[in-house]
């Protein structure tokens, strides 16, 4: 027997298995539902493809399999999910958001996109980002650009920006983004939305198409932090694909939401203090900073005196990673091949300035430039050492504190085509975002409010390596006692 599913009421999935359990609805009246959703928020573009048939057909053999034994489906039961352009399924196309990809089909999936299956997750469609993940904005794609759902005038955020509107127009429970540089978190602070970039190494890179290898990880958006705690935990742990995944076992993330302590929690004053950051966007951090006190955690100023080395070391670096994993894409071994070429050296250059939009282009020359024999060592070599200060001092902080608190980005989204032609502001988009990825920790976005110009904004939390289980914890009771 159907039933109707009226409006967004699943903010978690221990809601949508609860009414599973009871028989209120099915997977496939959810499916039917997120589709429902997906028709109506088209003018969004966070879709680029719709597995309409296919999660239909799932989900009714999930129905059947719960029907014959409940006790047989798996922790992900009832989750609907949608996943970046950048992350591999199986007999599923897979662009990047790029014409150089266009038409191509993955012959395998991902590790966490295999985990996620393992689990019963019912994976729903294939979502828009920035090309190879290269931008803050989502406008860099072949497939136009995606527009926020709070004010469909502005940006959704990016790379992983089709992911977090998925989200926020309640198209899917939740979506896989990739985060290289804050990918996944400034995203979902534009939209309102959780979310988490684990440690490096926690989640295995296996399927993700490469941007910067030593950056990138796999993250998740969700609508609250016990789905993301949960979506990790499936996704985690060893991976033989992988040479640089941890062998550090994976916590049962959602069973350990419970903030067992008062903390210590370390904010960055020339952060919080820089030119950049919004008046409203400051107010309410430090509102919360106030109430995090009232309710006895310690909270203090620490001097980080890196700040505004953070943007410049990691652009010299992810643009040298990029030109070199990008190679490969030359319309010979891989990629768009273009129809113009006449010989070898014309199938190079045709191919890769038709398949590469101008940022991707833009980032390959950095990158080049970077690594040419002239300045290898005055940028690549000098970057390097400011990314082991940059870790050693994170580290530092670890020592002392919990967690590191920052704004998520320091606006709300911009205007569609604001920025197109100025990427250095584009960049400094990520200025609370990258430390992060230089120095491998596991960091979190929060909804924190709604700006007087009607756009949601975040907060941002770092920990140590692979402390995620405290994270979550912490990011939990955050969330429930004091953004509510």
């Amino acid at each position: 027997m159907a039933h109707e599913i009226a409006s967004s009421k699943y903010k978690t999935l221990q809601s949508v298995q609860a009414d599973l359990l009871s028989d209120k609805i099915t997977c496939k009246d959810l499916v039917t539902y997120y589709l429902g959703r997906i028709e109506a928020s088209k003018h969004l573009n966070a879709y680029v493809e719709v597995y309409e048939s296919e999660a239909l057909k799932y989900a009714s053999e999930l129905d059947e399999k719960f029907r014959t034994n409940p006790e047989s489906v798996g922790k992900l039961f009832g989750m609907v999910i949608a996943i970046k352009d950048v992350i591999c399924y199986a007999n599923h196309e897979i662009t990047a958001a790029s014409k150089m990809l266009e038409g191509f089909t993955s012959l395998f999936s991902a590790t966490a996109v295999e985990n996620l299956l393992a689990a019963d997750a019912i994976i729903i469609g294939r979502v828009n980002c920035d090309q190879f993940g290269m931008g803050s904005t989502n406008e860099n794609s072949i497939y136009g650009a995606v527009k926020n759902a709070a004010n469909e005038n502005h940006v959704a955020g990016g790379s992983s920006g089709g992911s977090a509107v998925a989200v926020q127009a309640d198209t899917c429970l939740a979506a896989l983004g990739s985060d290289t540089g804050g990918s996944v978190r400034q995203p979902a602070a534009f939209c309102g939305t959780v979310g988490l970039k684990p440690t490096y190494g926690r989640v295995s890179r296996h399927g993700l198409i490469a941007y910067a290898s030593s950056f990138d990880q796999i993250g998740v958006l969700t609508k609250s932090v016990s789905d993301a705690a949960l979506i990790l935990e499936v996704m985690a742990g060893t991976d033989e694909y992988d040479s640089t995944v941890s062998d550090i076992p994976v916590p049962t993330f959602s069973k350990s939401l419970d903030l067992k302590k008062k903390v210590k929690v370390a904010y960055y004053e020339s952060a919080l203090n820089h030119r950049s950051l919004d008046a409203d966007i400051r107010q309410r951090t430090f509102e919360l900073i106030d109430n995090l006190k009232k309710d006895g955690h310690e909270v203090e100023a620490v001097s980080f005196d890196l700040l505004d080395y953070l943007i410049p070391t990691y652009y010299v670096l992810t643009t040298a990673e990029a030109s070199s994993n990008l190679s490969r894409f030359d319309g010979v071994r891989y990629g768009h091949r273009s129809p113009d070429a006449t010989n070898f050296q014309e199938t190079y250059l045709k191919s890769r300035t038709e398949g590469f939009s101008e940022e991707v282009k833009r980032r390959i020359m950095l990158g080049t430039f970077v690594l040419s024999s002239g300045y290898y060592d005055a940028y690549f070599t000098k970057a390097q050492q400011v990314r082991r200060m940059i870790s050693e001092r994170t580290r530092d902080i670890f020592e002392e504190y919990d967690f590191i608190l920052m704004p998520t980005a320091p606006s709300t989204a911009f205007k569609i085509g604001d920025n197109l032609k100025d990427p250095v502001e584009m960049y400094l988009a990520d200025i609370y975002t990258v430390q992060a990825n230089l120095a491998g920790i596991p960091a979190i976005s929060l909804p924190l409010s709604i700006h007087p110009n009607g756009l949601p904004f975040g907060v941002q939390f770092f920990a140590d390596k692979f402390k995620e289980e405290h994270l979550l914890a912490f990011s939990q009771y955050v969330s429930e006692a004091l953004i509510g």
